[in-house]
Parts: structure tokens; C-alpha cells; sequence
């Protein structure tokens, strides 16, 4: 791989996967939760890579490595759900990424029979449309059929540079 310094230089520098991913860290993201339901068990995974594609319809996309359990079982459900966390919500984020808080667990609620984090900012329940390979990830596309928003939303929690993150100026 190379990354290109400066167009006009034409220098090219050999990158590693840890660079390429120290880099994309750079870019300030969302936290979500994502969730499906197969066999009646909930199960959940925390994601940064996630996005709104489309207002007509309404579709939601995130990234899920072909590597992950999660993989499996959105393909599996043929639906998943989105939670967007708030920043007092960290320790969800850490329990969905395996860092289990001795005291905090979780709760599920439903929506329109797809689990979503309870006190989630926003929750949104989707049915899967497409599912795109790039590479060594899926990009799932969902088509939102239902959505709760928190009347007085809570700040963001932010992912930057391989840690939380705050707003400027956020309360």
C-alpha cells in the first residue's frame, strides 16, 4: 500500500493496516450500538462506522467486518438496530465492545421487534435491503421503519483517535 504525501510531489510512503486505521481514527465519529435478533436472542456489538445514506427512503448504513459475529447475525435476521448513544453512555459503548462494567449492564427495549439500548439519544429499527463486500468488511444498508428520538437529547458520545471524546461547548 501507499499513501500519497502531497499530489504535486508524487512521494509515496509504504503504510501499515495499524497506520491506515491510526488515520482514519482521526476522523471524529458518532458511537453507536448495533443489535439483531436471531433465535430470539438479542445480541450487540458497539460501531463507529456507521451513517445515514439516503432520506427517500430512509436508510441507514454501517460497516461490520466479515470477521465479526455480527456479520452472521444481521444476515441472518435480515434486520438490525441502530442505538445512538449519549456521552454519559461510555460504559454501554465499553460493554458492546467487551469491556463489561462490574455493576452497569445494559437493558434492551423493542421497537417494532428489533432490541435497541434503553435511553439510547436516538433508536432505529431497519430491515436490511442490500449488503455491499468492501474488502475485509459488509457494508449493510437498512431501511429505517422505525425511529425514537429522545426529546431532550443528551450530548453525542464521540469516538476520536482511539478514545472518547467530547463536544466543545456541549453540555
Amino acid at each position: 500500500m501507499s499513501l500519497t504525501v502531497a499530489p504535486e510531489s508524487g512521494v509515496t510512503l509504504p503504510f501499515t493496516s495499524r497506520e491506515f486505521r491510526n488515520a482514519m481514527g482521526q476522523f471524529a465519529t458518532g458511537v453507536v450500538v448495533v443489535t439483531a435478533n436471531t433465535e430470539g436472542e438479542v445480541h450487540a456489538m458497539t460501531a463507529n462506522s456507521f451513517m445515514s445514506g439516503s432520506l427517500e427512503p430512509p436508510l441507514v448504513l454501517v460497516s461490520i467486518a466479515k470477521s465479526a459475529k455480527m456479520h452472521e447475525r444481521i444476515t441472518k435476521a435480515q434486520s438490525f438496530g441502530i442505538s445512538i448513544l449519549a456521552q454519559d453512555q461510555e460504559w454501554c459503548s465499553n460493554h458492546f465492545a467487551g469491556k463489561t462494567h462490574p455493576v452497569l449492564v445494559p437493558n434492551f427495549v423493542q421497537l417494532e421487534h428489533i432490541p435497541v439500548v434503553e435511553g439510547a439519544n436516538v433508536q432505529v429499527a431497519t430491515v436490511l435491503r442490500h449488503a455491499y463486500e468492501c474488502g475485509d468488511h459488509t457494508l449493510f444498508v437498512g431501511e429505517v421503519t422505525a425511529l425514537v428520538q429522545d426529546q431532550g437529547p443528551a450530548p453525542p458520545l464521540v469516538f476520536h483517535a482511539g478514545k472518547y471524546a467530547a463536544i466543545a461547548g456541549a453540555n
